[in-house]
């Protein structure tokens, strides 16, 4: 097929070869199937921030990384600079994540280049070689949910171990892949990962995990409906929180919340700490 122009361009890079088809176009991005040599990948190019229908919520920038304090100040201010720098840093999001969760061994495409708002990575494919299907396209008799969702949490777990949370985990983002091999048995790979929060700077990431794990378990809960009765998000969380959570954790699937007293005073003081660093930062901002 004809390359796309932003694909063109990497042609004449010399990154890719040829474009096979268009695999599918969502709220963020458009994938396409390509060659690179001998190898078939794909890739992902990011639309434009006015094309997109998902938008850049707040609770999933805060306390993003920029490369400058120019920059961060831009952002903040909504230039035009500002805007551009948000939109790339909302696209290297996703590759950062994916280059930092392949190091701690979670199950995601590999990724090989990012260029012009273009990520070039591994196709998933299934047992035929074509690609793998997303986990909402396929229907699982109970031990294969229950053998699924177990995978899963447990690559929730390596995520959160690594500092990163999804932040937008579901049965649509959650490819269904083969090992290549004629034994071989059918695994979760997690894509979509440019919302992906940072566990430990961002305030909404607990409530962003216990969606997370949420929608694992109403979705393998379709088929073995023991799941549902699972609390899989509160002990995980609860674990991490207290510094007890690795990738070797053992999880019950059961969680008793503390009753113990708030020291309400503590905490009206860590908030008005924390408007007042505001207040200072914002003061420094406009000098």
């Amino acid at each position: 097929m004809k390359a796309p122009p932003r694909l063109q361009a990497l042609i004449e890079e010399g990154l890719i070869d040829s474009v096979v088809r268009q695999l599918m176009s969502g709220k963020e991005a458009m994938v396409f199937v390509v060659r690179c040599g001998d190898e078939t990948r794909c890739a992902k190019i990011y639309k434009e921030a006015n094309n997109r229908s998902f938008r850049q919520a707040v609770d999933y920038t805060e306390n993003r990384k920029v490369k400058n304090s120019r920059q961060a100040r831009a952002m903040a201010k909504g230039t035009k600079f500002g805007r551009e720098a948000q939109e790339a840093a909302w696209q290297s999001a996703e590759v950062d994540a994916l280059y930092r969760l392949a190091a701690a061994g979670v199950r995601v495409p590999q990724p090989y280049n990012f260029c012009d708002g273009v990520l070039l990575m591994e196709l998933v494919t299934d047992a035929h070689g074509d690609a793998a299907p997303r986990l909402n396209d396929v229907r699982f008799t109970p031990g294969q949910a229950r053998q699924h969702h177990a995978t899963l949490v447990a690559e929730v777990v390596r995520m959160l171990c690594a500092g990163v949370v999804h932040g937008d985990l579901s049965e649509f983002n959650i490819l269904l892949a083969h090992s290549g091999e004629a034994d071989g048995e059918d695994f979760p790979v997690i894509i979509d990962l440019p919302q992906a929060v940072d566990a430990a700077g961002n305030n909404h990431a607990p409530r962003m995990l216990l969606r997370d794990v949420a929608n694992l378990r109403d979705f393998f809960g379709q088929f073995a409906p023991e799941l549902l009765a699972t609390r899989y998000g509160p002990e995980i969380w609860s674990l991490y929180q207290r510094g007890l959570l690795s990738n070797d954790t053992l999880l019950t699937g059961r969680y008793t919340p503390s009753h113990a007293e708030v020291d309400l005073a503590s905490v009206m003081r860590e908030i008005d700490d924390a408007r007042d660093e505001d207040a200072a930062r914002r003061l420094r901002m406009a000098q």
